[in-house]
């Protein structure tokens, strides 16, 4: 299951809905909507999040919770680690091997330490640099 699938399963319960209404209020099909309950379809398109959204009566926080879950909740990901170190490919490949075996504290612990090691803002991009052809122009019109 998805984050996005968990909380749209909550709020479905929550208000006591059927699959099957919401299906057709929604113009899609069951099928569709219970492979997103259960993370076998990846994250919905906007326009079906915010059909959702409006479905439930969300706003503000609330539809932002779902939009932001819904960018969580790629259940296929490709991981390209071209260029990183190997002990970043290898803790890559680890990940993907045992990460269905891991005990929900643990999930949560290594989100945790991923959060504190995360940078808080993205490096400053490095300026570019002028071509010598471009700077000896440049020097000549001064």
């Amino acid at each position: 299951m998805t984050p996005f699938g968990e909380k749209l399963r909550a709020l479905r319960a929550a208000r006591g809905v059927r699959q099957r209404d919401m299906a057709q209020a929604l113009e899609i099909s069951p099928a569709y909507l219970s492979a997103l309950e259960h993370g076998r379809r990846g994250a919905p398109s906007a326009g079906l999040i915010h059909q959702i959204c409006q479905y439930f009566g969300l706003i503000w926080d609330d539809a932002d919770e779902l939009k932001a879950l819904a960018k969580l909740s790629r259940p296929r990901l490709k991981l390209n680690t071209a260029g990183l170190t190997p002990a970043q490919t290898a803790l890559a490949n680890r990940l993907a091997r045992e990460l269905r075996h891991l005990d929900p504290d643990t999930v949560s612990a290594i989100g945790r330490l991923l959060d504190e090691a995360r940078p808080l803002m993205p490096p400053a991009r490095r300026p570019r640099v002028k071509s010598r052809a471009r700077a000896a122009a440049a020097g000549q019109e001064s």
